[in-house]
């Protein structure tokens, strides 16, 4: 990731940043319906706010000219964020994903994307899962079959 973010930059491609929602106390309070990832971040705080956790990596976080998405809440890039709108605002039709969890975000956003209408593109040396079954589904499994693969 860190080559191919630096020779994105160089070539002036935009670089978009959709990240986690920061964990703070009480987020979930009052939630009916959390997902086991949900239950499993608000247990152990995952992504906590002003942490190392909930702070960008210094070297994949934003830089100037990049855009940042507004965090999301589950799995998905698109679902209830403003990215499909800076997307189409900047006349954007490819996407080429990186980043973690393959099998969970990645996938999941890739899968949206593509019913959204992009051209998505999973860059496979790029992107990362917790274990091998996590990289299989997407890259041997799934992905061939809905999106492109590099």
């Amino acid at each position: 990731m860190p080559k191919l973010i630096a020779a994105v930059r160089t070539a002036n491609i935009k670089v978009i940043i959709v990240p986690h929602h920061r964990w703070k106390e009480g987020d979930y309070k009052g939630w009916k319906h959390m997902n086991p990832s949900q239950i499993k971040a608000n247990e152990d705080q995952d992504f906590a706010a002003s942490t190392w956790g909930g702070e960008f990596h210094p070297e994949f976080g934003p830089h100037q000219g990049d855009l940042v998405a507004l965090e999301h809440w589950g799995q998905i890039g698109f679902a209830n964020t403003d990215l499909d709108a800076q997307l189409k605002q900047r006349g954007i039709e490819k996407i080429n994903i990186v980043g973690m969890v393959a099998n969970t975000c990645i996938e999941s956003t890739a899968r949206f994307g593509m019913e959204l209408g992009y051209h998505v593109t999973l860059i496979k040396d790029a992107i990362a899962a917790f274990s091998p079954e996590g990289m299989h589904s997407v890259n041997e499994v799934n992905g061939p079959r809905l999106y492109m693969q590099f």
